[in-house]
């Protein structure tokens, strides 16, 4: 009676002792697809190599640094044009504007467009101040705006420019912008 039991006992371990070693395998296996799927992903890496700190954008509103460099690049963006890439200049400035001013600035933009379109005029600006308000979402923009003839300068004028963002999420948008007219010295409000 005692051989019976412990023959049996020794059944049911065995038996353990199988089932285990194929989980075993099968989660051996499973860790060596899981190994070869993960090594032989792209792995990306996003470089920014003009940012000077570190930078981090949070749900809780958006920081000075980050407001002024995404001013920066957009207003070299916006205030430069040439009449070759005007098709470029205004897909890549509707890119970043807020849907609910969308059609706004396009509208103002196709203006422009349809202007200078076939024309030789062109226009640099270069960059010499900027203020940024986080609280407001506001950027103001000083510096020299040069106008082309071809290679002839027309005009180099001191200009300030404010762009005005949208921040929901964790994304900022270009709600509008344009330049600021200084007001008349002599208009009394």
């Amino acid at each position: 009676m005692l051989a019976e039991l412990a023959h049996g006992r020794g059944q049911a371990l065995l038996k353990q002792r199988n089932m285990l070693a194929v989980i075993c395998l099968a989660l051996i296996g499973l860790v060596m697809v899981l190994v070869m799927l993960f090594a032989s992903k792209d792995r990306e890496i996003v470089l920014q190599p003009v940012l000077t700190r570190p930078l981090a954008i949070s749900s809780n509103g958006v920081t000075a640094d980050y407001l002024e460099m995404v001013t920066r690049d957009t207003a070299i963006m916006a205030l430069n044009r040439s009449p070759e890439a005007l098709e470029y200049w205004m897909s890549e400035v509707l890119r970043i504007v807020h849907p609910s001013a969308y059609g706004r600035v396009k509208a103002s933009l196709l203006k422009v467009v349809t202007e200078q379109k076939g024309s030789d005029v062109a226009q640099a600006f270069s960059m010499t101040g900027m203020t940024v308000d986080t609280k407001r979402l506001t950027s103001d923009v000083s510096g020299v705006l040069t106008v082309f003839v071809g290679k002839k300068v027309i005009s180099s004028t001191k200009r300030t420019y404010r762009f005005r963002w949208s921040y929901a999420g964790l994304t900022l948008s270009l709600v509008e912008f344009g330049e600021l007219v200084p007001a008349d010295p002599g208009d009394t409000e």
